[in-house]
């Protein structure tokens, strides 16, 4: 089961503390305590494995390494080890003790989110000419300690919505050779799932149902990864008896979850022409076309549907 919401805590490296030393070689004397390595810092990055949040489930917290304490020939000690910690493209980081958030929104660019403390100076650096014997060093500071709560939003060119059992599963594998689960029975998608074709990202969210905003079904779940999606193909049974209904039903859904959701672009697309006469499937484009001009129709077993919502979505896309 996909993990779409997790809480740690990071806790950068405590620098190294500096220590008081003293050259005993005769005619060399004078203080040589250096000073104590940087702690380490903590770092979130971007990949494109969507499961990425699973392993946090049971490890909520996570350590830099600390500096290392100076030493008494004017060495100053190590840093400490950072630490790089992955999570999907499109995650939100909600930094819980500041209240800043983090998008992360390419992969492999790792983001600085705790620096590491600094590491205390030994005595050499508290020589002077009046005090040549200095017998004074200091501790290393704290690294910086967080809370955050990631969320994962999808980031997705389009995403395919609609109600259960309307075929957007078996679509996106036609489309991007995923190889997602598909059954004749409602909620066979239980999280969301992507695919690539031809450059561009195609998500497939898991069925909606009236009341979804309200937490009915998988309901709010699911409707925060359409947030990031370029564009909505709202999938339509040809099955259905009241296609108009259907598509009334995912709006309102839509709206009242973020109004901002009914400004993205989107066609209709409805499904499963093979299961029905060519007659009535001109009726109920005619129908629907009246409350949206765009509309496509597809069966995943026409080929040639399929190449015309290639280019369709490819253009969607692009716009």
């Amino acid at each position: 089961m996909l993990t779409d919401e997790v809480k740690i805590e990071v806790f950068a490296g405590r620098g190294g503390d500096g220590v008081v030393a003293f050259n005993k070689t005769k005619m060399s004397l004078g203080p040589t305590g250096g000073t104590g390595g940087r702690g380490g810092n903590v770092y979130f990055q971007g990949v494109s494995n969507l499961s990425a949040l699973n392993k946090y489930k049971n490890k909520p917290k996570h350590y830099a390494g600390n500096g290392k304490n100076g030493q008494g020939d004017n060495s100053d000690g190590r840093s400490g080890e950072n630490i790089t910690l992955t999570v999907p493209i499109g995650s939100v980081l909600h930094n819980l003790t500041t209240g800043e958030d983090i998008d992360i929104v390419t992969i492999d660019k790792p983001i600085l989110v705790a620096s590491g403390g600094f590491g205390g100076r030994g005595n050499f650096c508290f020589r002077s000419p009046v005090n040549t014997s200095p017998e004074e060093s200091e501790e290393g500071s704290v690294g910086e300690e967080f809370e955050f709560r990631i969320e994962l939003r999808l980031i997705a060119d389009i995403g395919l919505v609609g109600l259960p059992n309307i075929g957007k599963s078996s679509l996106l594998n036609e489309l991007t050779k995923a190889d997602v689960k598909v059954a004749n029975y409602e909620f066979t998608t239980l999280e969301p799932n992507l695919g690539a074709m031809d450059g561009i990202i195609i998500a497939d969210i898991p069925g909606l149902i009236e009341g979804a905003s309200t937490g009915r079904g998988l309901g709010i779940k699911f409707l925060k990864h359409i947030k990031r999606t370029k564009a909505l193909v709202h999938c339509i049974s040809l099955e259905s008896e009241n296609p108009e209904k259907d598509y009334a039903i995912i709006k309102k859904e839509l709206g009242d979850f973020d109004p901002e959701l009914l400004d993205k672009k989107e066609i209709i697309l409805l499904t499963k022409s093979d299961l029905i006469d060519a007659v009535e499937i001109a009726k109920k484009v005619a129908e629907i076309e009246k409350i949206n001009p765009r509309v496509e129709v597809v069966s995943i077993h026409d080929w040639d549907s399929l190449q015309h919502i290639r280019k369709v979505f490819l253009e969607l896309a692009s716009r």
